[in-house]
């Protein structure tokens, strides 16, 4: 048995769902074709009856109504049958095509209508034996038992009432009121060559369309499938694709549909992994590029010392000592990125004053900022930490006291000799939605040389520097700036990095402020 695919299934269950509906279509056409035909030859019936209706309405005038009529079947018949019944009540009576279509042979003018029993049978028409009149034989498809007459009020005058769904002729006095209605019932089933032919006719019609729309139904149901589920098997492709490790799979869009929307959804999930993956080797490569350069280092002083190179003595030592606390540092720092990135709130919730943690990071960096001839601006600084009461955030002292030790070091290392760092803050209101009114902005600016506008997003990467201006020769790991990213997102706040006005770099941290009040 074939592997029944999606695409198989799908076009399977609109084949049969449309080839249901077609078998469905043809039989209740048949069906009603068959019913509708009897009412419809009723009608045409009666239609040719005016004659009839002629008589009738000549009738009610003369005798002043219908009761003259009322279980009157000889009447009854000498009215519907001019012929004598050796002819079919539909048919236009014999005569001269000039004369008068009430003058009908071997019967008076409507004027002249009595209600006197007719004349006797001829000879041929009585029985050799018993001498009996015999009833006038009728066509199988007389129309006669079924012909009926109701007065105004629906009552049955004479003959045969339809119980539904025969044809009705109304019935008018010279003033245009409705004295009656001529009824005819439908035939019942189909009984007459031209009936049967009509019938065969049509159902043949009926099967000829249905097998055009079951040719039509299934091409449709083919392209339907295929039209519906190829993004369906073309997201199924990449997915195997991504398993297997191809990051670079992508899978095209048509249209804006549901489907159209889950294929994006699947690009921009590749495009994320890809750059996870992407970003997941840079990292790798650039630990084992931070690890490898002290390491070197070490291995070429024990090696010097080994070959004799380089005595062993208190510089040697001290070299030997610095390479390896910078890799502890290194490693630490490693560690403190991670910790700090998988810390979703801060460790202490304590309300504590930012702007005091700020300048006690700053008094102890002053003597290092200072030697660096760089000149420090605390103007836009001074005025908001001397107000009372100043402002309060919740969160860890410790935390927030590392990442403006952080900042500054960064600005620091990576501003040249020289140049001027500007401190300010102030309070802002927060953005929409936010649950705190007010937030907390600090923007450190500082000097020469800056970074360029397109490697401004990754600087809070762990490891990645702008290497053109700041690179390794200023001994930093690569991850402080990380590090203070992760506490402030843990403490509701946000870290930016823009070019500074100064020529160097401005970074602007926020943080959600409570209420003026000390702690």
């Amino acid at each position: 048995m074939p592997h029944l695919t999606l695409h198989r299934k799908a076009f399977i269950a609109l084949a049969a769902l449309l080839l249901a509906l077609l078998l469905i279509f043809a039989g209740f056409s048949r069906l009603g074709l068959q019913r509708g035909l009897g009412p419809y030859v009723a009608e045409i019936e009666l239609a040719r009856m005016d004659w009839l209706a002629e008589r009738l309405q000549a009738h009610h005038t003369q005798a002043g109504g219908w009761d003259s009529l009322r279980n009157q079947s000889t009447l009854w018949g000498r009215l519907a049958h001019p012929g004598g019944g050796s002819r079919r009540p539909g048919a236009p009576p014999p005569g001269d095509p000039g004369a008068p279509r009430d003058a009908r042979p071997g019967l008076p003018p409507p004027d002249h209508i009595d209600s006197s029993p007719p004349p006797p049978p001829p000879d041929d028409q009585r029985s050799p034996d018993r001498g009996s009149i015999t009833p006038p034989q009728r066509h199988p498809d007389d129309i006669y038992p079924r012909l009926g007459l109701l007065d105004a009020q629906e009552r049955v005058v004479v003959g045969t009432a339809p119980q539904s769904g025969g044809a009705r002729l109304a019935l008018r006095s010279p003033d245009g009121q409705t004295i009656g209605h001529l009824v005819l019932a439908p035939p019942q089933g189909v009984r007459s060559e031209a009936d049967q032919a009509f019938l065969a006719q049509h159902l043949g019609f009926v099967a000829w369309t249905g097998l055009a729309g079951l040719a039509l139904a299934l091409l449709l149901s083919g392209w339907l499938a295929r039209r519906w589920l190829a993004p369906v098997e073309a997201l199924a492709t990449g997915a195997r694709g991504i398993a297997q490790g191809a990051l670079h799979t992508r899978v095209p869009v048509h249209g804006n549909d549901e489907l159209a929307q889950l294929a994006r959804t699947f690009n921009t999930m590749a495009e994320q992994l890809s750059s996870i993956e992407a970003s997941r080797r840079q990292w790798l490569g650039d630990v084992a590029h931070e690890l490898r350069t002290p390491l070197a280092a070490m291995r070429a002083e024990i090696e010097a010392v080994q070959d004799g190179i380089r005595p062993f003595d208190d510089k040697t030592a001290l070299r030997l000592h610095r390479q390896v606390m910078r890799l502890i540092q290194l490693v630490g720092d490693l560690r403190a990125s991670l910790d700090a990135a998988g810390t979703s709130a801060p460790s202490a919730q304590v309300p504590v004053h930012p702007l005091s943690l700020l300048a006690e990071a700053l008094a102890s960096m002053r003597p290092r900022l200072a030697q660096a001839a760089i000149d420090v601006d605390t103007t836009g600084l001074d005025a908001l930490a001397a107000r009372s009461p100043a402002p309060v955030v919740q969160g860890d002292a410790q935390q927030l006291h590392q990442v403006f030790l952080n900042l500054l070091e960064n600005s620091l290392r990576y501003t040249d000799a020289g140049g001027r760092l500007q401190i300010s803050a102030r309070e802002v209101a927060a953005p929409g939605g936010a649950a705190h009114p007010q937030v907390l902005q600090v923007q450190l600016d500082d000097s020469a040389p800056g970074v360029p506008t397109h490697e401004l997003p990754r600087i809070f990467e762990r490891l990645y520097r702008a290497e053109t201006s700041r690179n390794r020769d200023h001994g930093g790991s690569g991850l402080g700036l990380a590090i203070c990213r992760a506490i402030v997102l843990a403490h509701g706040g946000t870290l930016t990095a823009d070019a500074s006005p100064l020529g160097g770099l401005r970074i602007t941290l926020t943080l959600p402020l409570l209420d003026n009040t000390a702690p």
